[in-house]
């Protein structure tokens, strides 16, 4: 059993669209992932988050088991078009009273609460007007924070305003794998410049609005070179611009990777100014490295991707290496020295098959292994010099997983979607709960 130093804060995290449900009460507006949902095939098993795991009716019961489970943090999105059914204008007020009941409740049972403001479900309304491709959408996005931080700013202790903007721009507008299923290609690199803008404006807004901590939630990986020839490492390089660098350095240091800011829309210089507004922390979301070599005659993108092999696979593929999560931290921590604020792990967890027994218990001892040694990553880590504050489990509960549908599951607790979500808590809830009690004291995840 890993053992964690009581400095070292653990929460569980979610997103609204993959547990709320109730995707047609309270107000709340379309988003695209409803849209998207909506269109046949795109979903592996025809499903939509419309019920997810009812959260949103039965957040009480989810507060209780992180409350038992002692987790430090909670990190949950809140969902736009519940708080702005038009992504602008007129306030939801019942979807703002819903997120003042789940920060106090999750307060009361003496978690912090660190929210997500944009976890890929944009309005439908502004998605008609452009979506991210649209500079109007990143302003819409700092009013949005402006309404959320005004109402929460005096209770939440942490805040992400984007959650991984380089999957949501890759995989919802280069390849159209998620919503709103565009197809793009390097055309994408305009919803990237729009979305770290919207990152900027938001911190803007939160400030203003009392934010205690306001940080990032970008996903990274380490990027592998496939073969040894000069082509490959070109390519591979590319891959670590595009996904870790362009989304890291406009935040960190106020420009983009390589000249890359050239041909973007928009005074991007005065943008950038916006983008590098400092903050509190960084959050690194991460899965797995990427290997990746030259690209074959015919291909519609300068490199090209290949299968990681030697390593145990998740039930999603992923190939599982702990240590690829001390790197990339280290790499941060070597590309970027002073300029790295505290980082938190935002993200970090595996898809199993995940099977309730006869006697009611989810034994998942992959999951138990995953997590004892990605944890013992982020302590490796810190011994190498990284101050790492925080570590977030993918995920609370088994959820929508986004094109995947209900077919992966991460959770802590496994939820039967065909009996009414009841939640039951899996081994690797129980092990975590002992590793939690055996840790000490908690600490504050939000304080400076």
């Amino acid at each position: 059993m890993v053992s964690l130093p009581p400095d070292l804060s653990i929460g569980v995290a979610t997103a609204a669209y993959q547990i709320e449900g109730g995707v047609r009460e309270g107000g709340r507006g379309r988003s695209i992932w409803d849209d998207f949902c909506d269109r046949p095939g795109v979903i592996a098993d025809g499903s939509s988050g419309e019920v997810a795991t009812d959260h949103y009716h039965r957040y009480l019961e989810d507060i209780a088991l992180m409350r038992e489970l002692g987790v430090d943090s909670y990190r949950f999105s809140i969902a736009w078009p519940r708080v702005l059914p038009q992504g602008a204008g007129a306030v939801n007020e019942e979807g703002l009273a819903f997120y003042d009941r789940l920060v106090d409740g999750l307060l009361e049972a003496g978690i912090e609460p660190c929210a997500t403001l944009f976890h890929w479900d944009l309005p439908s309304a502004l998605q008609e007007h452009g979506g991210w491709r649209s500079r109007e959408t990143a302003l819409r996005f700092g009013e949005y924070a402006q309404v959320v931080g005004e109402r929460l700013g005096d209770r939440v202790a942490m805040w992400c305003p984007i959650n991984e903007p380089a999957i949501f721009t890759m995989l919802g507008h280069a390849i159209g794998e998620h919503a709103p299923g565009l197809h793009l290609g390097f055309d994408s690199l305009q919803v990237g410049h729009h979305l770290l803008l919207g990152h900027g404006l938001a911190v803007q807004a939160l400030r203003a609005a009392g934010a205690r901590s306001v940080g990032t939630a970008n996903n990274h990986t380490p990027v592998w070179v496939y073969g040894d020839s000069e082509i490959d490492r070109a390519a591979a390089d590319l891959y670590d611009i595009i996904h870790n660098r362009m989304f890291a350095e406009p935040i960190l240091l106020g420009q983009y990777p390589n000249g890359m800011g050239e041909g973007l829309p928009g005074p991007v210089a005065d943008d950038l100014a916006i983008i590098a507004e400092p903050i509190d922390f960084y959050g690194v979301n991460y899965y797995n490295p990427t290997l990746v070599g030259a690209a074959s005659a015919g291909d519609d993108l300068p490199f090209a991707l290949h299968q990681i092999t030697g390593y145990e696979q998740t039930a999603f593929g992923w190939p599982v290496v702990p240590s690829g999560l001390t790197e990339i931290l280290n790499q941060l921590n070597e590309r970027y020295g002073a300029a790295l604020p505290p980082v938190h792990v935002t993200e970090s967890g595996c898809s199993q098959v995940d099977v309730v027994a006869a006697d009611g218990t989810v034994a998942d001892p992959a999951r138990i292994a995953y997590l004892t040694s990605h944890l013992e990553a982020v302590l490796a880590a810190r011994a190498e010099g990284v101050d790492v504050r925080g570590y977030y489990v993918w995920s609370l509960i088994d959820n929508f997983e986004w094109a995947q549908g209900y077919q992966q599951r991460f959770g802590l607790v496994h939820c039967d979607y065909d009996n009414s979500q009841r939640r039951t808590p899996k081994e690797s809830y129980r092990w975590l709960q002992s590793v939690l009690a055996e840790r000490g004291s908690r600490i504050s995840p939000g304080r400076p």
